[in-house]
């Protein structure tokens, strides 16, 4: 299970049931919870995050609060959770690096073509 937040720059309430309905159409989706108040979408399930924020980037500004594992209600108790709460730390890092290696902004380069003859009059 996977648990991701993002904040959408949404401006109605028509947009909020377009990114939920775009959300929900993913599969292995299982839960999506949207804070009006901060404009603050929870996906939770079994899906790619990275394919649901590009889903999300084409239409809305989108910026990542948080990815990593849901939090099980099983009400286990480990001494070894602090452990996992770093390497989940370095696993959320480590794909929020790769995320924006992978999807860098291209670089543009303008040409302008130089003219031999600048005196010429039929050109």
């Amino acid at each position: 299970m996977r648990k991701l937040v993002v904040k959408l720059d949404l401006h109605d309430d028509r947009d909020r049931s377009k990114a939920m309905r775009v959300v929900s159409g993913f599969g292995g989706i299982g839960s999506l919870n949207m804070d009006t108040k901060d404009n603050k979408l929870t996906v939770s399930g079994e899906f790619d995050p990275v394919k649901v924020v590009n889903k999300l980037r084409k239409s809305w500004h989108t910026d990542i609060v948080s990815v990593g594992p849901a939090k099980e209600e099983g009400g286990k108790k480990d001494e070894g959770k602090k452990d996992e709460g770093k390497k989940d730390e370095d696993q959320v890092a480590n794909l929020v690096k790769a995320y924006q290696a992978y999807y860098s902004r291209p670089l543009t380069h303008h040409y302008v073509p130089y003219e031999e003859t600048p005196n010429c009059v039929i050109c």
